[in-house]
């Protein structure tokens, strides 16, 4: 569950403009010179309320929620399905007085005055509904009827992210009667910071997790390698994204602070990472919650590989770091696959931007140069930029140019594309090896594991392997020669009903090892012959010592 109360949401917006305020006047400015602002929101957050009344009908449900889960499946696997989660607002959507809006219409409606009534929403807002068709920007009859929802809630108004009186005027506090201009939503208010007006452009957001949009143009790019079609920005005309989301990343560097307690600062982090010179072969998967784009591994999770007796907290910090690298080299990958063109720089903002090593590590893993620009409140000013486009600050895109450019970090990538292929080849194994933590009631019971081997696993690795105890068939897989032992230099020819083995059940866990097949086999063997000794000298059938 995660949720967030409306109305707290509204009281922190207007403490946030009166303080801002504050500094801007006692910077020597004058409010007066404030002509109008812009707002950035969180996405895919979504607040109901009674259209009568203003009030909320309940907390806004978080992007993060997975309550809604069980309802995605079931819509998933019977076409034509028809739920909206109701909570406690059934009344209010009996009666038809239901608003439904993300968080950028619930504060537009309130930062106006509930009297005013402007119930609005941008395109890059309103398109992260499912309500929306992406090629017309405005509510789908057909996904209405889908959901059931047609007719019987009320929905904002659908208006460009840039526009001079669609969005109204601050109703009260420090800024009242100043108007609102431009809305965008969190990852494409970065990417209009970041200046990505072109095809081809992209950013990626390093925040608690981490955000990749890709400008695509005028026409939307449905993906087919694991990625979201978006709106990107829209001012005259629409443009679109591929979006590549990751659940973890500034999140996993507090688990390493909150959870392990290996530094007392988040930005500790990048000298326990330097104190090593690599991460010393441990690769960890950070799929906390599954894995996003591209892969969508719902049954992964945070798994860590390659640790040995010499491994380090530094090492474990650095694989940190470079998870959130991997997935952004393959969340761009796919992007270059659907796009059929190769990104040539990635701008970076973000609290994880911050660190050198990640960024470095960055720019060598996808072989591009990453800009780091030297004020990284990219989201603020992409929303200062659609407000300004929309009273005439600026003209067009070309006097934007240079807006906080000077200053600016590039990371030029420092190893070859061999050695960055063959890490990422490391990390994609890695990843097929994290599957399968988190079962379904049916798949639980006896060799269900089977199911989630990784595609690299050798299969003829006995079962036995895993309980000490070998079993008769695989007893009888190791007497078809004769056995010869380092000790003895003996050749002894024994049988299954001489050791006196019972069958066991198949163990419910597979061992898989640093070794590869090879070492898997002769371990394998060594262990068989170890135990097939000590039961003949049990038997008195051979002096083993």
């Amino acid at each position: 569950w995660h949720e967030h109360d409306p109305l707290e949401i509204v009281a922190s917006v207007e403490t946030c403009i009166s303080e801002a305020v504050q500094k801007f006047e006692a910077a020597g400015h004058n409010r007066a010179a404030i002509k109008c602002i812009g707002i950035t929101n969180q996405r895919e957050t979504t607040i109901v309320w009674d259209h009568q009344t203003g009030e909320p009908l309940y907390n806004g449900i978080v992007w993060t929620d997975t309550r809604s889960q069980s309802i995605v499946t079931e819509l998933r696997q019977r076409p034509g399905a028809a739920k909206l989660p109701k909570l406690c607002v059934k009344d209010a959507f009996d009666r038809g007085t239901l608003a439904f809006g993300t968080v950028d219409a619930w504060l537009v409606y309130r930062l106006n005055g509930v009297d005013a009534n402007v119930f609005v929403s941008d395109s890059t807002n309103a398109s992260r509904t499912m309500f929306v068709s992406l090629e017309t920007l405005q509510y789908d009859e057909t996904l209405l009827d889908f959901f059931g929802v047609r007719g019987r809630i009320h929905l904002p108004k659908i208006v460009p992210s840039s526009h001079a009186t669609a969005y109204g005027v601050v109703g009260s506090g420090a800024l009242a009667g100043v108007p609102i201009m431009g809305c965008l939503g969190d990852q494409s208010a970065a990417l209009v910071g970041q200046k990505g007006f072109s095809p081809g452009m992209a950013k990626n957001t390093y925040g608690t997790g981490c955000f990749l949009l890709y400008n695509v143009g005028e026409q939307p790019v449905l993906s087919t390698h694991g990625l979201l079609a978006t709106v990107a920005y829209h001012f005259d005309k629409p443009i679109y994204a591929l979006e590549g989301s990751i659940a973890v990343a500034g999140s996993g560097i507090k688990f390493l602070q909150n959870n392990m307690g290996f530094f007392e600062e988040s930005k500790e982090v990048n000298d326990l990472a330097y104190s090593v010179d690599d991460n010393g072969g441990c690769v960890f998967v950070t799929a906390f919650s599954g894995l996003f784009a591209p892969y969508w591994i719902d049954d992964a999770k945070g798994t860590i590989f390659g640790i040995t007796q010499y491994t380090q907290r530094g090492h474990i910090a650095r694989a940190t770091l470079e998870a959130t690298c991997f997935q952004t080299k393959a969340i761009l990958d796919a992007m270059e696959k659907d796009s059929g063109h190769a990104l040539s720089e990635l701008a970076v903002d973000g609290g994880m931007s911050n660190s050198d090593l990640a960024m470095q590590t960055q720019a060598d893993l996808i072989n591009i140069p990453v800009y780091r620009p030297k004020m990284r409140e990219t989201t603020a000013l992409g929303a200062a930029i659609a407000a300004g486009l929309a009273i005439g600050v600026w003209r067009n895109f070309a006097e934007l140019r240079d807006i906080n450019r000077a200053g600016g970090t590039v990371f030029e990538p420092q190893v070859s594309r061999q050695e960055s292929a063959d890490k990422f080849e490391e990390w994609e194994k890695a990843v097929q090896m994290s599957r399968g933590w988190v079962r379904s009631d049916e798949d639980k019971g006896v060799g269900a594991i089977d199911k989630y081997r990784p595609k690299s696993y050798n299969d003829n690795v006995p079962s036995s392997l895993t309980t000490g105890v070998p079993d008769c068939s695989v007893i009888s897989k190791v007497v078809k020669g004769p056995i010869v032992t380092d000790t003895t230099k003996r050749v002894t020819q024994i049988s299954v009903k001489e050791i006196g083995i019972h069958p066991v059940p198949k163990p419910l866990v597979t061992v898989v090892g640093d070794l590869d097949d090879m070492d898997e086999e002769e371990l394998f063997f060594e262990l068989r012959k170890v135990e097939i000794l000590k039961r003949l000298k049990k038997l008195k059938r051979l002096d083993y010592y």
